[in-house]
């Protein structure tokens, strides 16, 4: 069993930057794929980032260029780099991973903002 432990959500304002962290209980090592979803109020879970063991990832057109997923397995953390954020950015952002994404975070709040 694997704890997924998210932060570094919070208020900024469109085009700003934040960076999402998300710490395991355990090792990672051993999860073939890693990766963040959102959750907007009303509107359907989306993936934004997934990351491989060895280091590819993909994201979906929605936030392509803008954002980047990275893991270490060392220290046992997912991060989500967000940079040009835009009101749609707007969520709950999850940390997943394990067989099917059978581990989730809590969760962190991104509100962009003026």
């Amino acid at each position: 069993q694997v704890q997924l432990v998210e932060s570094g959500g919070g208020l900024v304002q469109p085009g700003g930057s934040l960076r999402l962290s998300c710490a395991a209980s355990g090792s990672i090592g051993s999860f073939y794929l890693m990766g963040w979803y959102r959750q907007a109020p009303g509107k359907e879970r989306e993936l934004v980032a997934t990351v491989t063991s060895g280091g590819s990832t993909n994201y979906p057109a929605s936030v392509k260029g803008r954002f980047t997923v990275s893991r270490d397995n060392a220290k046992n953390t997912l991060s989500l780099q967000m940079n040009s954020l835009k009101h749609e950015d707007s969520a709950v952002y999850y940390c997943c991973a394990g067989y099917g994404f059978q581990y989730w975070g809590q969760g962190t709040q991104v509100s962009v903002s003026s």
